[in-house]
């Protein structure tokens, strides 16, 4: 069976949304988005208006932003784009925002470190100089997911949306949160009833409403495509439903701050934690965007993409030679990345096998191992999902399948302080001791 047709099978259940969302295509207009042009199918190729969908009408398949991109010489988009400010709206020639966006109230993430992870190499047995460390836990609500709402938060102001929603396991429901009290919206976001207490706070914190499923993420994603198409969700912007185009290409900030660190090289190898897979396609599709601007030089990369064991639905298809990703029921601590019906999932997989990457997993205790690892070596504290991909990258070094002598970025795209669980139950103090210097002694600490 043809690889399309058999995505158009697995996309069978998300065809009421589809057609719910299609329905709003009457109302979507040529709205001023920057250098964006139409929404493209990334299935069929059909091309529509600007506007708040998602899914094409001619085949389901996910849409995304097409856009006429600058011409010209690549030194002076460069030199531009350095001369801009230090978070991801110095890279607004390439994202759809409207062009007035400067000043209009905004958290502003982006321009995160990219730490050189020397000591961390030495334990993984990579030479020096050559892994780095994308640490994207020092954006405004402590992780990557701010990048994304920005550009979902800009799209809302451009359609007339009052309200900013989301399903989420945790960090994007503290990054609408954090957005929408920002810039003066409601926002009412949905989450699993189980999440990270941290996550809890973090999201509640911002003053919207916060509503627990009972179930998983992918319970949660259900009943919010049922909201979208419903009269109580009139004037909502779902970043991650209706939004979605706009919002995934938060993710390209990653290529192209990573790029432009580097000295404006591409990395040999990058390894990308995996949740709905959106993250990994959109990397990708901006470090593409740069070579054709000419902002790189065009050379091979590899891209890696890391699941948990205990929810590694595209891990299972690409050792399995798969192209249609079987959902799966999540039971892992990265919840984080707990999605088992990745909607990227296919596309992760196209990813990993044109670039010469892979898909692997590793189990909890690799996940809680590789987060003290990097915060021993690097004085990095990352999320579980950091952990993973720390974890997976260890794991692909030990199997000869990612070399240890090439430019290396590992992404690690939240803040630990959200998922001390994780790590508490095996992390604690040294000794507990008498106030007294004998004391100290004794506990064979004085050396």
């Amino acid at each position: 069976m043809a690889k399309c047709a058999m995505r158009k099978m697995r996309r069978k259940g998300l065809a009421s949304m589809a057609v719910q969302t299609v329905a709003t295509s009457d109302t979507a207009k040529n709205v001023d988005l920057g250098p964006a042009s139409a929404l493209s199918c990334r299935e069929c190729g059909e091309r529509f208006p600007l506007g708040p969908i998602f899914a094409c009408e001619l085949c389901f398949g996910p849409l995304e932003i097409a856009y006429d991109l600058p011409e010209g010489d690549p030194e002076a988009l460069r030199k531009r784009i350095e001369a801009g400010p230090a978070n991801i709206w110095r890279y607004a020639p390439l994202l759809p925002v409207p062009a007035d966006v400067a000043g209009k109230p905004n958290l502003n993430p982006g321009w995160t470190k990219l730490v050189q992870a020397d000591n961390l190499g030495r334990e993984l047995g990579v030479e020096p100089g050559k892994l780095f460390v994308k640490d994207d836990s020092g954006n405004p609500t402590h992780s990557f997911k701010d990048r994304v709402v920005a550009q979902a938060l800009e799209a809302a102001r451009a359609f007339g949306f009052t309200t900013l929603s989301c399903s989420s396991t945790g960090n994007l429901a503290g990054a609408v949160g954090a957005a929408a009290a920002r810039a003066g919206f409601r926002s009412c976001v949905f989450i699993p009833h189980d999440l990270e207490q941290g996550k809890v706070v973090m999201a509640a914190v911002y003053g919207g409403d916060l509503v627990g499923i009972e179930g998983n993420y992918d319970d949660v994603n259900r009943f919010c495509s049922e909201l979208i198409g419903d009269p109580l969700g009139e004037g909502w912007g779902f970043v991650n439903v209706n939004l979605r185009p706009y919002y995934a290409e938060g993710s390209k900030t990653l290529a192209y701050e990573i790029c432009e660190q580097l000295g404006w090289q591409l990395p040999d190898q990058l390894v990308i934690p995996i949740a709905s897979g959106s993250q990994l396609t959109k990397i990708d599709k901006g470090l593409q965007e740069l070579i054709k601007l000419g902002l790189v030089e065009d050379k091979p990369y590899k891209i890696f993409g890391a699941q948990a064991e205990g929810c590694s639905p595209v891990s299972t298809a690409f050792k399995a030679g798969h192209d249609v990703v079987r959902p799966q029921k999540p039971n892992t601590i990265a919840k984080s990345l707990a999605i088992g019906n990745p909607a990227d999932g296919p596309y992760v997989l196209d990813i990993a096998r044109r670039t010469g990457g892979a898909v692997e997993d590793v189990n909890d205790e690799q996940v809680v191992d590789a987060i003290k690892l990097l915060a021993r070596t690097e004085g990095i504290f990352a999320e579980t999902a950091g952990g993973v991909t720390v974890g997976v990258t260890k794991k692909l070094i030990e199997a000869g399948v990612l070399d240890p002598a090439l430019t290396t970025v590992v992404l690690n795209t939240g803040d630990g302080l959200k998922t001390l669980d994780a790590v508490a139950p095996t992390t604690g103090p040294t000794a507990t001791i008498r106030p007294s210097l004998d004391a100290f002694r004794d506990a064979g600490l004085a050396r």
